[in-house]
């Protein structure tokens, strides 16, 4: 790997996470179910990794917080104008890849 300092790495770990919310906005029309069957992860999964950082930092972040973070707005407000109901394909393939966490 190349000769990155820690403070080099991390800012470009951020970067890509930034740049990774920033994409997950931009595709609205991907659902979470899609991602969890997929990638075995969703942009639920990823407010809930953002709070446990924030937590292990000593910072409170509430749930709805998180959320708004990732999905750039609150939870419900994206839900009401982006979720679908879930295709009986896509809940079996949940059953079938549902991650152990």
């Amino acid at each position: 790997m190349n000769d990155l300092t820690e403070e080099q790495r991390i800012a470009l770990e951020a970067a890509a996470f930034r740049r990774l919310v920033e994409h997950l906005r931009e595709r609205s029309d991907v659902q979470n179910i899609d991602l969890m069957n997929l990638a075995g992860f969703c942009r639920n999964c990823l407010s809930n990794w953002y709070r446990e950082a924030a937590d292990g930092a000593g910072i409170a972040i509430s749930k709805d917080e998180s959320r708004e973070i990732i999905y750039g707005e609150p939870y419900a407000e994206w839900q009401a104008k982006y979720q679908r109901e879930a295709s009986d394909a896509q809940k079996t393939a949940f059953e079938v890849n549902k991650p152990s966490h």
